[in-house]
């Protein structure tokens, strides 16, 4: 291939196609048809000597070459924008929508900050939510599924995949929490034995996993008495409420919630190491403005680490 006999509307193909995972979406954000988005595609496919994208139930995923390729050239599409347009992002006009995936914990903290920052400062842009798993991160992104995800890893001890960026935005602070009147509120410091033995509740996310708490005391030679694990944090809130189970559950969700009148706080006997929540992207929206802007939102709103 040569550059000299490249056409260059091909790169904003490429580029719609990476953004969008989508040729419907790239058609669409290009205003061009579908079939004229094929046709581009196959021309840069014999170009470049590279399918760059493979279909898959949800749209099409780059391959490793699109992949290579897509930080110089969305880095230069960037460039070539800012130069002839100058900062073309306007939040107060854009009607554009964003998928972020979270945990109700996660959603309870940001989003009702969130909509009163878009309210002032972005009034006709939509966001969506959806559930967070913990275990599908890099897939829902790598898919075009969602935006952004704001999560914890689910293996804190690696890094996710490079096409993945991430932010960490804050560290949750874990409490013991219990019913007021619970026999173990009486006990001024909770013991490890006392704890171990209650009855506990969990949240895992995905339903199947053992929880993290559970994999770290594991790793002591320990055990809790673990008799239901729930998928939505504020359930396990509501639970602790009502019954004389005990759970290891932020401290920060609590503190805001319509149960915080009824719970009693504790430290944790066994404190586990501690957890930050991240912001997720992928790399291929690194120099797409409006995801920009969203990420610089978020970062700016909700990032509390040193």
């Amino acid at each position: 291939m040569s550059f000299r006999t490249l056409d260059l509307n091909l790169l904003k193909v490429f580029e719609a196609l990476m953004t969008e995972g989508s040729v419907t979406r790239a058609a669409s954000a290009l205003t061009m048809t579908q079939p004229a988005v094929s046709n581009a595609l196959a021309r840069l496919r014999d170009a470049l000597g590279d399918p760059l994208f493979v279909r898959t139930a949800s749209g099409i995923r780059p391959t490793q070459r699109a992949v290579a390729l897509w930080q110089p050239i969305g880095d230069a599409l960037e460039h070539v924008r800012h130069a002839l347009d100058g900062d073309a992002f306007d939040p107060r006009q854009t009607q554009a929508e964003f998928i972020l995936s979270m945990s109700d914990y996660v959603a309870s903290l940001v989003m009702p900050r969130l909509l009163n920052r878009f309210s002032e400062v972005a009034p006709s842009a939509r966001i969506h939510t959806v559930p967070n798993t913990i275990l599908e991160i890099g897939d829902r992104l790598e898919d075009n599924r969602v935006d952004c995800v704001l999560s914890v890893y689910v293996n804190e001890a690696q890094q996710p995949p490079a096409v993945i960026r991430s932010r960490s935005l804050w560290t949750v602070e874990y409490a013991c929490m219990m019913r007021r009147d619970h026999p173990l509120a009486r006990q001024k410091r909770l013991n490890t034995r006392s704890f171990l033995a209650a009855k506990h509740v969990d949240v895992s996310l995905a339903g199947k996993t053992l929880p993290t708490y559970d994999q770290f005391l594991a790793s002591r030679g320990l055990s809790r008495n673990l008799v239901a694990t729930v998928n939505h944090y504020n359930a396990a809130y509501e639970i602790v409420r009502q019954s004389d189970l005990i759970a290891v559950l932020p401290r920060d969700l609590s503190a805001q919630s319509r149960h915080a009148p009824h719970l009693h706080a504790v430290p944790v006997p066994l404190p586990a190491p501690p957890r930050i929540v991240s912001l997720f992207w992928h790399q291929r929206n690194d120099t797409v403005p409006a995801q920009r802007w969203l990420r610089e939102t978020l970062v700016e709103m909700f990032a509390r680490m040193e």
